[in-house]
Protein backbone atom coordinates (compact mmCIF):
# COMPACT_ATOMS: atom_id res chain seq x y z
CA UNK A 1 0.00 0.00 0.00
CA UNK A 2 0.96 3.33 -0.73
CA UNK A 3 0.67 6.16 1.52
CA UNK A 4 0.31 10.07 1.00
CA UNK A 5 0.22 13.27 2.89
CA UNK A 6 -2.14 15.83 1.96
CA UNK A 7 -1.68 18.91 4.19
CA UNK A 8 -4.21 21.65 3.39
CA UNK A 9 -4.49 25.44 3.98
CA UNK A 10 -5.76 27.47 6.93
CA UNK A 11 -9.33 28.04 6.42
CA UNK A 12 -11.53 30.81 8.13
CA UNK A 13 -10.65 31.45 11.87
CA UNK A 14 -8.03 28.96 12.13
CA UNK A 15 -5.88 31.96 10.56
CA UNK A 16 -5.73 33.90 14.22
CA UNK A 17 -4.64 30.70 16.14
CA UNK A 18 -1.79 29.82 13.85
CA UNK A 19 0.01 27.15 12.24
CA UNK A 20 2.36 24.30 12.92
CA UNK A 21 5.84 23.86 11.86
CA UNK A 22 6.26 20.88 9.91
CA UNK A 23 8.78 19.44 7.09
CA UNK A 24 9.34 16.63 5.65
CA UNK A 25 12.45 14.28 5.83
CA UNK A 26 14.07 11.63 4.09
CA UNK A 27 16.33 8.86 5.25
CA UNK A 28 19.45 7.97 3.48
CA UNK A 29 18.46 4.19 3.83
CA UNK A 30 14.75 4.74 2.45
CA UNK A 31 12.84 6.61 -0.69
CA UNK A 32 10.01 6.69 1.89
CA UNK A 33 10.02 10.33 3.79
CA UNK A 34 9.18 11.21 7.70
CA UNK A 35 6.99 13.83 8.50
CA UNK A 36 8.30 16.86 11.63
CA UNK A 37 5.09 18.55 13.15
CA UNK A 38 6.44 21.14 15.90
CA UNK A 39 3.72 23.23 17.54
CA UNK A 40 5.58 25.91 19.68
CA UNK A 41 2.77 27.18 22.02
CA UNK A 42 5.12 26.90 24.94
CA UNK A 43 7.96 25.66 26.10
CA UNK A 44 6.88 21.90 26.76
CA UNK A 45 5.68 22.04 23.19
CA UNK A 46 8.53 19.12 21.61
CA UNK A 47 8.62 18.31 17.61
CA UNK A 48 7.51 15.06 17.02
CA UNK A 49 8.50 12.94 13.89
CA UNK A 50 6.86 10.04 12.24
CA UNK A 51 8.52 6.84 10.91
CA UNK A 52 9.40 6.80 7.03
CA UNK A 53 6.62 5.39 5.68
CA UNK A 54 4.78 8.03 3.08
CA UNK A 55 5.53 8.19 -0.55
CA UNK A 56 5.24 11.54 -1.54
CA UNK A 57 3.84 14.52 0.89
CA UNK A 58 2.00 17.39 -1.00
CA UNK A 59 1.85 20.89 0.75
CA UNK A 60 -1.08 22.93 0.71
CA UNK A 61 -0.21 24.11 -2.41
CA UNK A 62 -1.17 21.22 -4.43
CA UNK A 63 -4.09 21.10 -6.49
CA UNK A 64 -6.75 18.36 -6.89
CA UNK A 65 -5.11 17.70 -10.42
CA UNK A 66 -1.60 17.03 -8.67
CA UNK A 67 -2.35 14.61 -6.01
CA UNK A 68 -4.31 12.99 -9.01
CA UNK A 69 -1.39 12.99 -10.67
CA UNK A 70 0.76 11.55 -7.64
CA UNK A 71 -2.03 9.05 -6.19
CA UNK A 72 -3.74 7.47 -8.96
CA UNK A 73 -2.33 8.18 -11.97
CA UNK A 74 -0.32 5.33 -12.03
CA UNK A 75 -2.76 2.78 -11.36
CA UNK A 76 -4.81 3.74 -14.56
CA UNK A 77 -3.00 0.91 -16.40
CA UNK A 78 -3.52 -1.46 -13.93
CA UNK A 79 -7.01 -0.68 -13.71
CA UNK A 80 -7.34 -1.05 -18.39
CA UNK A 81 -5.82 -4.88 -16.95
CA UNK A 82 -8.50 -5.56 -15.58
CA UNK A 83 -7.07 -4.57 -11.81
CA UNK A 84 -9.05 -3.61 -8.93
CA UNK A 85 -7.28 -0.67 -7.61
CA UNK A 86 -8.84 1.23 -3.82
CA UNK A 87 -7.81 5.01 -3.00
CA UNK A 88 -9.09 6.03 0.78
CA UNK A 89 -8.65 9.39 2.24
CA UNK A 90 -8.30 9.45 6.11
CA UNK A 91 -7.97 12.01 8.19
CA UNK A 92 -9.92 13.88 11.12
CA UNK A 93 -13.00 16.16 10.37
CA UNK A 94 -12.42 19.16 8.29
CA UNK A 95 -8.81 18.07 7.38
CA UNK A 96 -10.14 17.98 3.53
CA UNK A 97 -11.16 14.28 2.51
CA UNK A 98 -14.15 15.08 0.96
CA UNK A 99 -12.66 17.92 -1.20
CA UNK A 100 -9.69 15.61 -2.55
CA UNK A 101 -12.28 12.57 -3.29
CA UNK A 102 -15.15 14.26 -4.59
CA UNK A 103 -13.77 18.02 -5.32
CA UNK A 104 -16.51 21.00 -5.34
CA UNK A 105 -17.11 21.36 -9.96
CA UNK A 106 -19.39 24.62 -8.93
CA UNK A 107 -18.93 25.34 -12.39
CA UNK A 108 -19.26 21.77 -14.27
CA UNK A 109 -16.11 22.38 -16.06
CA UNK A 110 -14.04 19.91 -14.25
CA UNK A 111 -11.34 22.20 -13.03
CA UNK A 112 -12.37 21.33 -9.55
CA UNK A 113 -12.94 17.99 -9.56
CA UNK A 114 -11.68 15.45 -7.08
CA UNK A 115 -9.42 12.27 -7.34
CA UNK A 116 -13.04 10.16 -8.46
CA UNK A 117 -13.56 12.69 -11.69
CA UNK A 118 -10.52 13.21 -12.91
CA UNK A 119 -10.09 8.78 -12.84
CA UNK A 120 -13.27 8.63 -14.67
CA UNK A 121 -12.08 11.70 -17.23
CA UNK A 122 -8.94 9.07 -17.11
CA UNK A 123 -10.64 6.20 -17.68
CA UNK A 124 -13.21 7.78 -20.72
CA UNK A 125 -10.11 8.81 -22.54
CA UNK A 126 -8.37 5.17 -22.49
CA UNK A 127 -11.41 3.20 -23.56
CA UNK A 128 -12.51 5.72 -25.96
CA UNK A 129 -9.05 5.79 -28.20
CA UNK A 130 -9.19 1.61 -27.52
CA UNK A 131 -12.23 1.88 -28.96
CA UNK A 132 -11.72 3.13 -32.35
CA UNK A 133 -9.03 1.10 -32.69
CA UNK A 134 -10.78 -2.44 -31.40
CA UNK A 135 -13.72 -2.17 -33.72
CA UNK A 136 -14.71 -5.66 -33.73
CA UNK A 137 -15.16 -5.52 -29.41
CA UNK A 138 -18.36 -3.96 -27.73
CA UNK A 139 -17.38 -0.57 -26.87
CA UNK A 140 -16.65 -0.30 -22.85
CA UNK A 141 -18.55 2.18 -20.67
CA UNK A 142 -17.82 2.82 -16.58
CA UNK A 143 -20.39 1.35 -14.39
CA UNK A 144 -20.73 4.06 -11.45
CA UNK A 145 -22.17 2.24 -8.00
CA UNK A 146 -22.16 4.90 -4.89
CA UNK A 147 -23.68 4.02 -1.69
CA UNK A 148 -22.38 5.23 2.13
CA UNK A 149 -22.44 3.56 5.10
CA UNK A 150 -23.96 4.80 8.19
CA UNK A 151 -24.00 2.64 11.69
CA UNK A 152 -24.88 -0.92 10.52
CA UNK A 153 -25.96 -0.29 7.13
CA UNK A 154 -25.37 0.31 3.59
CA UNK A 155 -27.77 2.99 1.37
CA UNK A 156 -27.60 3.22 -2.24
CA UNK A 157 -26.97 6.80 -3.42
CA UNK A 158 -28.02 5.77 -6.87
CA UNK A 159 -31.29 4.17 -5.55
CA UNK A 160 -32.91 7.01 -3.89
CA UNK A 161 -31.11 6.25 -0.53
CA UNK A 162 -32.48 2.36 -0.08
CA UNK A 163 -31.32 0.99 2.95
CA UNK A 164 -29.18 -2.63 2.02
CA UNK A 165 -28.27 -5.36 4.04
CA UNK A 166 -24.64 -6.50 4.28
CA UNK A 167 -24.06 -10.16 3.97
CA UNK A 168 -21.54 -12.53 3.24
CA UNK A 169 -22.60 -15.52 1.56
CA UNK A 170 -21.36 -19.24 1.16
CA UNK A 171 -19.03 -18.38 -1.56
CA UNK A 172 -17.38 -16.11 0.63
CA UNK A 173 -18.34 -12.98 -1.30
CA UNK A 174 -20.13 -10.03 0.60
CA UNK A 175 -22.89 -8.61 -0.87
CA UNK A 176 -25.07 -5.68 -0.33
CA UNK A 177 -28.47 -5.84 -1.52
CA UNK A 178 -31.90 -4.06 -0.72
CA UNK A 179 -35.00 -5.17 0.36
CA UNK A 180 -36.50 -8.35 -0.84
CA UNK A 181 -39.65 -8.08 -3.57
CA UNK A 182 -41.80 -10.43 -4.14
CA UNK A 183 -43.66 -10.60 -7.37
CA UNK A 184 -47.40 -11.56 -8.56
CA UNK A 185 -46.33 -14.98 -10.38
CA UNK A 186 -44.36 -15.64 -7.01
CA UNK A 187 -40.94 -15.01 -8.02
CA UNK A 188 -38.52 -13.38 -5.25
CA UNK A 189 -36.37 -10.63 -6.37
CA UNK A 190 -33.61 -9.18 -3.90
CA UNK A 191 -32.60 -5.72 -6.02
CA UNK A 192 -28.06 -5.49 -5.97
CA UNK A 193 -26.55 -2.37 -5.63
CA UNK A 194 -27.37 0.05 -8.46
CA UNK A 195 -24.71 0.13 -11.07
CA UNK A 196 -25.26 3.04 -13.67
CA UNK A 197 -23.66 2.07 -17.09
CA UNK A 198 -22.14 5.85 -18.07
CA UNK A 199 -21.29 5.79 -22.09
CA UNK A 200 -19.69 9.65 -21.60
CA UNK A 201 -18.22 11.61 -18.69
CA UNK A 202 -20.73 14.39 -18.42
CA UNK A 203 -23.29 10.83 -17.90
CA UNK A 204 -21.35 9.97 -14.71
CA UNK A 205 -20.31 13.51 -13.47
CA UNK A 206 -24.44 14.24 -13.15
CA UNK A 207 -25.26 10.65 -11.70
CA UNK A 208 -22.39 11.00 -9.21
CA UNK A 209 -23.77 14.56 -8.06
CA UNK A 210 -27.28 13.33 -7.62
CA UNK A 211 -25.60 10.39 -5.79
CA UNK A 212 -23.79 12.55 -3.34
CA UNK A 213 -26.36 15.21 -2.96
CA UNK A 214 -28.27 12.34 -0.72
CA UNK A 215 -25.43 11.57 1.83
CA UNK A 216 -25.69 12.81 5.05
CA UNK A 217 -24.08 15.28 7.23
CA UNK A 218 -24.01 16.51 10.58
CA UNK A 219 -22.26 18.03 12.83
CA UNK A 220 -19.12 16.90 14.39
CA UNK A 221 -16.56 18.54 16.20
CA UNK A 222 -15.12 21.10 13.76
CA UNK A 223 -18.32 22.15 11.69
CA UNK A 224 -21.77 21.57 11.21
CA UNK A 225 -21.85 19.90 7.75
CA UNK A 226 -19.77 17.40 7.97
CA UNK A 227 -20.33 13.46 6.78
CA UNK A 228 -21.15 11.30 8.77
CA UNK A 229 -20.91 8.58 6.64
CA UNK A 230 -18.51 6.53 5.04
CA UNK A 231 -18.43 6.96 1.26
CA UNK A 232 -17.72 4.30 -1.39
CA UNK A 233 -17.47 5.09 -4.94
CA UNK A 234 -16.95 2.65 -7.58
CA UNK A 235 -15.73 3.09 -10.89
CA UNK A 236 -15.85 -0.35 -13.17
CA UNK A 237 -15.13 -1.38 -16.83
CA UNK A 238 -18.50 -2.29 -18.38
CA UNK A 239 -19.87 -2.96 -21.54
CA UNK A 240 -23.81 -3.82 -22.74
CA UNK A 241 -23.18 -7.67 -22.66
CA UNK A 242 -21.90 -8.01 -19.26
CA UNK A 243 -24.82 -5.15 -18.16
CA UNK A 244 -27.35 -7.95 -19.56
CA UNK A 245 -25.62 -11.01 -18.75
CA UNK A 246 -25.79 -9.65 -15.07
CA UNK A 247 -29.15 -8.72 -15.43
CA UNK A 248 -30.11 -11.79 -16.81
CA UNK A 249 -28.71 -14.03 -13.86
CA UNK A 250 -30.50 -11.49 -11.65
CA UNK A 251 -33.37 -12.65 -13.46
CA UNK A 252 -32.84 -16.58 -13.00
CA UNK A 253 -32.15 -16.62 -9.63
CA UNK A 254 -35.78 -14.61 -8.99
CA UNK A 255 -37.25 -18.00 -10.43
CA UNK A 256 -35.09 -20.59 -8.57
CA UNK A 257 -36.11 -18.76 -5.18
CA UNK A 258 -40.16 -20.06 -5.31
CA UNK A 259 -39.43 -23.00 -7.02
CA UNK A 260 -36.30 -23.88 -4.74
CA UNK A 261 -39.07 -23.14 -1.55
CA UNK A 262 -41.50 -25.15 -3.25
CA UNK A 263 -39.82 -28.35 -3.45
CA UNK A 264 -38.12 -27.97 -0.05
CA UNK A 265 -41.95 -27.39 1.58
CA UNK A 266 -43.23 -30.39 -0.02
CA UNK A 267 -40.35 -32.75 0.50
CA UNK A 268 -40.70 -31.88 4.25
CA UNK A 269 -43.65 -32.28 3.87
CA UNK A 270 -44.10 -35.61 2.60
CA UNK A 271 -41.39 -36.79 5.07
CA UNK A 272 -43.69 -35.28 7.67
CA UNK A 273 -46.72 -36.73 7.31
CA UNK A 274 -45.06 -40.49 7.04
CA UNK A 275 -44.02 -40.46 10.41
CA UNK A 276 -45.81 -40.63 14.01
CA UNK A 277 -44.51 -38.87 16.81
CA UNK A 278 -44.65 -41.43 20.18
CA UNK A 279 -45.82 -40.20 23.91
CA UNK A 280 -42.26 -40.44 24.39
CA UNK A 281 -40.72 -38.91 22.05
CA UNK A 282 -39.71 -40.78 19.46
CA UNK A 283 -40.85 -41.40 15.61
CA UNK A 284 -42.09 -44.51 13.91
CA UNK A 285 -42.85 -44.99 10.36
CA UNK A 286 -46.77 -43.98 9.53
CA UNK A 287 -48.25 -47.59 8.38
CA UNK A 288 -51.52 -45.88 6.58
CA UNK A 289 -50.00 -43.17 4.60
CA UNK A 290 -47.16 -44.08 1.52
CA UNK A 291 -45.01 -40.80 0.82
CA UNK A 292 -45.84 -39.17 -2.80
CA UNK A 293 -42.22 -39.85 -4.39
CA UNK A 294 -43.62 -38.81 -7.58
CA UNK A 295 -44.31 -35.36 -6.58
CA UNK A 296 -41.18 -35.37 -4.74
CA UNK A 297 -39.13 -36.39 -7.77
CA UNK A 298 -41.40 -34.01 -9.71
CA UNK A 299 -40.49 -30.69 -7.42
CA UNK A 300 -36.80 -32.17 -7.06
CA UNK A 301 -36.23 -32.20 -11.04
CA UNK A 302 -38.12 -28.71 -11.32
CA UNK A 303 -35.55 -27.21 -8.98
CA UNK A 304 -32.34 -28.73 -10.76
CA UNK A 305 -33.32 -27.21 -13.45
CA UNK A 306 -33.54 -24.13 -12.61
CA UNK A 307 -30.65 -24.14 -10.66
CA UNK A 308 -29.46 -24.96 -14.55
CA UNK A 309 -30.51 -21.84 -15.68
CA UNK A 310 -28.65 -20.14 -12.98
CA UNK A 311 -25.55 -22.06 -13.67
CA UNK A 312 -26.00 -21.24 -17.29
CA UNK A 313 -26.45 -17.83 -16.57
CA UNK A 314 -23.47 -17.73 -14.19
CA UNK A 315 -21.20 -19.44 -17.21
CA UNK A 316 -22.55 -16.63 -19.88
CA UNK A 317 -21.36 -13.79 -17.39
CA UNK A 318 -17.92 -15.55 -16.62
CA UNK A 319 -17.76 -15.98 -20.66
CA UNK A 320 -18.29 -12.15 -20.98
CA UNK A 321 -15.56 -11.78 -18.85
CA UNK A 322 -13.11 -14.05 -20.61
CA UNK A 323 -13.59 -12.96 -24.09
CA UNK A 324 -13.07 -9.20 -22.73
CA UNK A 325 -9.96 -10.45 -20.84
CA UNK A 326 -7.57 -8.46 -22.55
CA UNK A 327 -9.88 -5.56 -23.01
CA UNK A 328 -10.00 -4.88 -19.16
CA UNK A 329 -13.64 -5.47 -18.42
CA UNK A 330 -14.13 -5.74 -14.73
CA UNK A 331 -11.24 -3.35 -13.78
CA UNK A 332 -12.19 -1.42 -10.97
CA UNK A 333 -11.15 2.03 -9.13
CA UNK A 334 -13.09 2.37 -5.20
CA UNK A 335 -12.68 5.75 -3.76
CA UNK A 336 -13.33 5.66 0.02
CA UNK A 337 -13.99 9.07 1.74
CA UNK A 338 -14.02 7.61 4.81
CA UNK A 339 -16.10 9.60 7.55
CA UNK A 340 -13.86 12.16 9.62
CA UNK A 341 -11.97 10.56 12.96
CA UNK A 342 -13.32 12.34 15.91
CA UNK A 343 -10.55 13.62 18.26
CA UNK A 344 -10.89 15.81 21.53
CA UNK A 345 -9.44 19.09 20.15
CA UNK A 346 -7.23 21.18 22.37
CA UNK A 347 -9.69 23.08 24.57
CA UNK A 348 -7.21 25.70 25.70
CA UNK A 349 -7.16 27.50 22.35
CA UNK A 350 -10.32 26.21 20.90
CA UNK A 351 -12.76 28.86 21.76
CA UNK A 352 -16.77 27.78 22.13
CA UNK A 353 -17.77 29.88 19.17
CA UNK A 354 -15.23 27.64 17.25
CA UNK A 355 -16.21 24.06 19.20
CA UNK A 356 -19.49 22.38 17.82
CA UNK A 357 -22.45 21.15 20.12
CA UNK A 358 -23.34 17.46 18.74
CA UNK A 359 -26.16 15.63 19.28
CA UNK A 360 -26.37 12.64 21.60
CA UNK A 361 -27.42 10.52 17.89
CA UNK A 362 -23.68 12.35 16.50
CA UNK A 363 -21.83 11.34 19.51
CA UNK A 364 -23.00 7.52 19.18
CA UNK A 365 -22.48 8.15 15.09
CA UNK A 366 -18.75 9.52 15.80
CA UNK A 367 -18.05 6.11 17.95
CA UNK A 368 -19.14 4.00 15.58
CA UNK A 369 -16.92 6.16 12.67
CA UNK A 370 -14.24 5.70 14.97
CA UNK A 371 -14.78 1.93 15.43
CA UNK A 372 -14.82 1.69 11.96
CA UNK A 373 -11.45 3.10 11.06
CA UNK A 374 -10.07 0.81 13.92
CA UNK A 375 -10.85 -2.16 12.33
CA UNK A 376 -10.11 -0.71 9.18
CA UNK A 377 -6.71 0.04 10.37
CA UNK A 378 -6.07 -3.71 11.42
CA UNK A 379 -7.48 -5.21 8.43
CA UNK A 380 -5.33 -3.20 6.74
CA UNK A 381 -2.10 -4.04 9.11
CA UNK A 382 -2.84 -7.69 8.49
CA UNK A 383 -3.52 -7.62 4.88
CA UNK A 384 0.07 -5.87 4.14
CA UNK A 385 1.80 -8.35 6.28
CA UNK A 386 0.60 -10.89 3.68
CA UNK A 387 1.06 -13.91 5.75
CA UNK A 388 -1.00 -16.84 5.66
CA UNK A 389 -1.24 -17.61 9.29
CA UNK A 390 -2.78 -14.48 10.35
CA UNK A 391 -6.24 -14.22 9.93
CA UNK A 392 -7.38 -10.66 8.28
CA UNK A 393 -10.81 -9.60 10.67
CA UNK A 394 -12.64 -8.43 7.36
CA UNK A 395 -15.72 -8.96 9.86
CA UNK A 396 -14.95 -6.97 12.49
CA UNK A 397 -16.89 -3.77 10.73
CA UNK A 398 -19.56 -3.05 7.80
CA UNK A 399 -17.05 -1.17 6.25
CA UNK A 400 -14.34 -3.88 6.44
CA UNK A 401 -16.61 -6.34 5.26
CA UNK A 402 -17.74 -4.40 1.91
CA UNK A 403 -13.78 -3.44 1.21
CA UNK A 404 -12.85 -6.97 1.32
CA UNK A 405 -12.46 -7.47 -2.35
CA UNK A 406 -10.17 -4.79 -2.49
CA UNK A 407 -7.83 -6.62 -0.20
CA UNK A 408 -8.48 -10.56 -1.16
CA UNK A 409 -7.78 -10.19 -4.71
CA UNK A 410 -3.58 -10.51 -4.87
CA UNK A 411 -3.41 -8.40 -7.77
CA UNK A 412 -5.39 -4.99 -5.76
CA UNK A 413 -3.64 -2.41 -5.17
CA UNK A 414 -4.55 0.33 -2.54
CA UNK A 415 -3.57 3.41 -1.71
CA UNK A 416 -4.23 6.31 0.89
CA UNK A 417 -4.10 9.76 1.39
CA UNK A 418 -3.90 11.17 4.76
CA UNK A 419 -5.62 14.69 4.87
CA UNK A 420 -4.10 16.86 7.54
CA UNK A 421 -4.54 20.58 8.73
CA UNK A 422 -1.73 22.77 10.15
CA UNK A 423 -3.93 24.86 12.27
CA UNK A 424 -2.66 24.65 15.97
CA UNK A 425 -6.56 23.86 16.74
CA UNK A 426 -6.01 20.27 15.10
CA UNK A 427 -2.32 19.86 16.67
CA UNK A 428 -3.82 16.57 18.06
CA UNK A 429 -6.04 15.55 15.33
CA UNK A 430 -3.34 16.07 12.74
CA UNK A 431 -0.82 13.89 14.86
CA UNK A 432 -3.29 11.31 15.20
CA UNK A 433 -3.78 10.80 11.55
CA UNK A 434 0.16 11.22 10.95
CA UNK A 435 0.42 8.46 13.47
CA UNK A 436 -2.48 5.89 12.18
CA UNK A 437 -0.96 6.80 7.97
CA UNK A 438 2.64 5.98 9.14
CA UNK A 439 1.49 2.93 10.76
CA UNK A 440 0.04 1.60 7.29
CA UNK A 441 3.01 2.96 5.56
CA UNK A 442 5.75 1.25 7.05
CA UNK A 443 3.59 -2.44 7.75
CA UNK A 444 2.67 -2.09 4.31
CA UNK A 445 5.85 -2.21 2.96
Amino acid sequence: MNVFVRWRPLIGAETAAGSVNHHTTAAASSPLLAVTVHRRLSPSDKPWTSASGFDAVLDSTASNAAVFATVVLPAVPRVLAGVCCSFFAYGHSGSGKTHTVIGYDEDGDGSGAGLCLEAAQQLFAKITKRGAVEEDQSPLAIGLSVFELRQKAAFDLLNDGTRCHIRQGPDGKVHIRGETETHADGRVRVQPLAQQPCWTFSELRNALHRALARRAVGTSSVHDQSSRTHAVLALELVNAELVAARAALVDRQSELVPVGKRATDITVAEQTRAVLRSPGGTYRPRPDYVINQALIDQVTAEKEAAEARVAEAEAVVASVYERYRDAGLGGKMIFVDLAGAEYNQDSSIMSTATAKAQKPTEKHEARQINTDLLALKEVMRAWATRSPRRRVPYRASPLTMVLREAFTDELAMAGMVVTVSPANTHHAATLNALKYGSLMGTAAR
